[in-house]
């Protein structure tokens, strides 16, 4: 199955968003409002959710195009007849297709079961869920964690692209791999040209300090960019 790579599952959700305003602005805007709001890194609602390895959303107004005719003969004959007639060079151009909603799209990168995954979810945040989706075409069926699963499933897309990271590893031991690396980089640099006495000594101190083996702590914490 594309969406799953060992450990990992990749999650692409595009929900379409009501035409409608809220207090004189469009759906659509107040949904990029919120999540606006929702804030960075720790302060990021995504961060209480468990098993989050990567996570993004936004709103996607239209599709659009940058293309132009090509080189081939017909989009040539018709750039040299658009000395005549605007109507020629518009004819060359490709057709566009647009989109008749404007949508919520949320991509992530998971550890586990998608089903747990999203029920934990809802637990974590369900009313940040609430805010967000509120205006989503169908999301006024959703009432708890089983029918957001649900939800979500029919809003979903087929994935083949992951973060690149350890897909067989939680989260837990994913931030305890970089809390761990980040503070053996800071002993090797504070600890040069030692005796190796000093050294070991110093060592077991550390291996006591960050208790290698503990994934509840010390460690990083969920969103956390910087040391």
């Amino acid at each position: 199955m594309g969406n799953v790579s060992n450990n990992a599952y990749a999650l692409t959700c595009l929900s379409p968003i009501q035409k409608g305003h809220y207090g004189g602005t469009a759906y659509s805007d107040e949904v990029r409002r919120r999540l606006q709001q929702w804030g960075l890194h720790e302060q990021s609602p995504m961060a209480r959710v468990p098993q989050t390895y990567l996570t993004r959303f936004f709103v996607l107004d239209d599709v659009y195009y940058e293309s132009l005719p090509g080189t081939d003969f017909g989009g040539t004959w018709y750039d040299i007849l658009s000395i005549f007639s605007d109507r020629f060079r518009r004819a060359a151009l490709p057709k566009e297709d647009h989109l008749q909603s404007k949508y919520l799209v949320w991509s992530c990168n998971l550890h586990g079961d998608l089903d747990t995954y999203l029920r934990a979810m809802w637990h974590a945040i369900g009313d940040d869920i609430r805010s967000l989706w509120e205006f989503c075409y169908g999301f006024e069926d959703v009432k708890g964690a089983d029918t957001f699963v649900h939800y979500i499933k029919k809003c979903q897309l087929n994935a083949s692209l992951f973060f690149v990271g350890s897909n067989d590893e939680s989260l837990e031991e994913q931030l305890k791999g970089l809390y761990l690396k980040q503070e053996f980089a800071r002993f090797a640099a504070e600890h040069q040209g030692l005796p190796p006495a000093e050294l070991q000594q110093a060592y077991r101190a550390f291996i006591q300090r960050v208790q290698p083996t503990n994934l509840a702590g010390p460690s990083w914490r969920p969103g956390q960019s910087r040391p």
